[in-house]
């Protein structure tokens, strides 16, 4: 039981180095941003990035789904458009998603 729960001192030291880099590479994007003065054109930029980034996950996943996919895209929408909150919205569409899987 216990070489169950064992962990390799590897394993360990290369999990804390990546979460060191991670930490470390978005503490200085952070830093380095705030150093720069930005135009308003990359601050709308910016702004956009995240919902750009969120399409770019869910593109490929609706080119390949089906009518659970786009049903659970279609309730995503309308969540968020009628209540403006993003995890409700998230929460929304894996349910549909799930339900319209397990229904078919």
């Amino acid at each position: 039981m216990t070489d169950a729960l064992a962990l390799d001192p590897a394993v360990v030291a290369v999990v804390l180095a990546m979460a060191v880099a991670t930490y470390g590479t978005k503490s200085v994007g952070y830093w380095v941003v705030g150093q720069v003065d930005l135009s308003d054109r990359v601050e709308a930029g910016i702004d956009v990035l995240p919902g750009a980034v969120v399409v770019a996950f869910v593109a490929p996943a609706l080119a390949r789904g089906g009518p659970p996919e786009w049903a659970a895209a279609a309730a995503t929408l309308a969540a968020a458009r009628k209540t403006g909150n993003l995890l409700l919205s998230l929460a929304v569409g894996v349910g549909t998603v799930l339900a319209f899987r397990t229904a078919l």
